[in-house]
């Protein structure tokens, strides 16, 4: 049996994140690679959030909601375009797709969420993480987790 597996070429796991994939910055999402992806999934979902920011903010930010994603793909190229069939959610910064770290008091630790799914989910374009996660209930097969670091 393999194990899910979530890396990225621009950081490693509790590493600093690249000041280009920040909010101020270039705002573009890191490049991902999956390994072990379970055979009988049939679509991968994405979830990168901020759970740092419950203090300053009140809540855990969602920077990245995305599903259907083919369990086939091997990767997630950086400043990724999805095509049509994979769905993309209203992050908390009110816009669709992907928006970077942007801590507002001090260094913060974001999770990239990557999850194995039986089946995929129909879900709208204003969907947020609790949304997929309940919609990914009962068909989640294996989840793993990629953490970085952005600083102020």
């Amino acid at each position: 049996m393999t194990t899910l597996t979530l890396t990225s070429s621009a950081f490693g796991d509790g590493d600093r994140i690249p000041d280009r994939y920040g909010y101020g910055e270039s705002n573009v999402n890191p490049p991902l690679k999956f390994g072990g992806v379970p055979d009988e999934a049939d679509a991968l979902a994405l979830v990168v959030d901020d759970p740092d920011a419950v203090d300053p903010v009140g809540k855990v930010w969602e920077h990245w909601i995305v599903w259907n994603i083919s369990s086939d793909r091997e990767e997630i190229p950086e400043d990724w375009d999805p095509d049509a069939d994979v769905g993309e959610g209203t992050n908390d910064f009110g816009e669709r797709g992907y928006g970077g770290p942007n801590p507002p008091d001090r260094e913060h630790t974001y999770r990239f969420r990557l999850f194995a799914l039986e089946s995929s989910l129909d879900l709208g374009s204003e969907a947020d993480a609790d949304d997929l996660e309940s919609a990914a209930e009962g068909r989640v097969i294996e989840t793993t987790t990629l953490e970085g670091t952005y600083p102020v």
